[in-house]
């Protein structure tokens, strides 16, 4: 789009929520989700600008959606799936800011062998030799292809050392001119092993900058947690990087609306975990009307005493805090930055929220620790 009308126009043929960005992108830079006609006008005014020589591209965006990261290796004749990571925030996260899980651990079989079937036939299309990368978005049992690269991707060092053997390496010999069955290339992952990888945020370096994750990414680092399990995997992985889950206390909730479906699913686990709950009036009430003890506190806007003294008073221990579009997100932004002030474990995805009950499912007591050099 070339100017605000095109951007109007076709927002309304695609539907709210859509992906804005500029046609030449870099780590996702300047990209934003916006929900109404309004957020659209106010990011092409301030956020870029737009011009003939400068378009912006629109995309819907799939709501609840799992975004699967897949690596493809190709000798020109025989196609191999390097690795499939399922990322644990939901699409609309960058690809760069998410955890990924590898193997994916909660992909039902039907899809997992659509997207392996789709990765090779894409990669036979376009006749690939050496690597490839995917991004697809997993709505329900529906794939979708969100874009295709016919290079390495950052998910591949992460890859190779989990198989034991370099992806670009075999890349690197297939497109000289060897076989993968000359190369011995093998995509088998060690048995009885999750392998999570976790972004490293700089956020602890900018106190005052709200943690909360978006199109753009931020991270500027990664670790890995590996566990038999992929809660283990996932705890390890939270620990290498820096954030120490509680293991029992003061949670705070307060998602958004599109998000309340799943309280009915979380708000059980997370009380099995030991926690008392205390939640904004309209995460409350779901939570009330679902049955559960629930202290309510208000927002920063409804006056004091609200969240934030709350926080500032050391009573809260975990927070789980979900929002969209920009008011939204401006209004809840002292409540986040204040958590990363006091070093409190903060969530900022739904599909995160359940990863983080995984984890605190698993009792370090019972961990297994083996180097990478051990399990391959």
């Amino acid at each position: 789009m070339k100017n605000l009308q095109e951007a109007i126009k076709a927002s309304e043929e695609i539907g709210f929520p859509i992906v804005v960005r500029p046609s030449y992108v870099l780590g996702g830079r300047a990209m934003e989700l916006v929900h109404t006609q309004v957020e659209l006008e106010k990011y092409l005014k301030e956020a870029v600008e737009v011009s003939d020589q400068k378009p912006i591209l629109l995309d819907g965006y799939l709501t609840d959606a799992i975004e699967v990261d897949v690596d493809v290796i190709s000798d020109g004749g025989v196609i191999e799936i390097g690795g499939i990571l399922q990322h644990i925030e939901q699409a609309g996260i960058h690809s760069g800011d998410s955890a990924c899980s590898l193997p994916p651990y909660s992909l039902s079989n039907s899809v997992m062998t659509e997207i392996e079937t789709q990765s090779i036939r894409i990669a036979k299309e376009l006749n690939v030799i050496g690597l490839m990368n995917i991004q697809f978005a997993v709505q329900g049992e529906s794939v979708f292809i969100i874009e295709v690269n016919p290079r390495a991707s950052r998910t591949v060092p992460f890859i190779s050392k989990c198989l034991g053997q370099s992806l670009v390496k075999s890349a690197t010999k297939a497109m000289v001119g060897k076989t993968l069955k000359e190369i011995g290339f093998s995509n088998k992952l060690p048995d009885g092993y999750f392998f999570v990888k976790e972004a490293v945020l700089p956020f602890d370096k900018f106190p005052s900058v709200d943690p909360i994750l978006g199109p753009e990414m931020k991270s500027t680092g990664e670790v890995m947690g590996i566990g038999s399990s992929f809660g283990e995997a996932y705890a390890k992985a939270q620990k290498a990087a820096n954030k120490n889950i509680p293991t029992t206390g003061l949670a705070f909730i307060s998602v958004k609306t599109s998000d309340r479906k799943y309280l009915s699913e979380l708000i059980p686990l997370i009380i099995d975990q030991g926690y008392l709950l205390i939640a904004t009036k309209g995460t409350a009430k779901v939570i009330s009307d679902l049955g559960y003890p629930v202290s309510t506190i208000n927002k920063v806007s409804e006056g004091r005493p609200h969240i934030v003294d709350e926080l500032l008073n050391d009573t809260i221990d975990l927070l789980i805090n979900t929002t969209e579009g920009r008011q939204s997100i401006k209004d809840s932004a002292s409540i986040r930055r204040t958590a990363l002030q006091n070093k409190l474990f903060c969530v900022t995805t739904i599909f995160g929220a359940f990863a983080l009950v995984e984890a605190l499912s698993k009792d370090p007591v019972s961990w297994t620790y083996n180097s990478l050099q051990e399990i391959n």
